[in-house]
């Protein structure tokens, strides 16, 4: 019985003094590739890929608005 207040207290410190993730893309990502790897019988390895190219449009995403939106030098 201590074993499980030991882990329950060193799951929520673990918890609290975590960073922050920033995981923009990642959850729809990994719905798709799941989705699709459990089609072809690899479900787990189809959500990290989808998590990682989900990830990487997102921030492409945030590069081109913040692209778009810088004030253009006018002389």
């Amino acid at each position: 019985m201590k074993w499980i207040l030991a882990a329950a207290c060193t799951a929520v410190i673990s918890l609290t003094l975590a960073p922050t993730a920033d995981a923009k893309g990642c959850i729809k990502g990994a719905i798709v590739g799941g989705v699709a790897g459990h089609m072809a019988g690899h479900g787990k390895l189809g959500a990290a890929a989808g998590c990682v190219v989900g990830h990487h449009e997102a921030n492409k995403a945030d590069a081109n608005k913040a692209n778009a939106q810088a004030p253009a030098d006018q002389k």
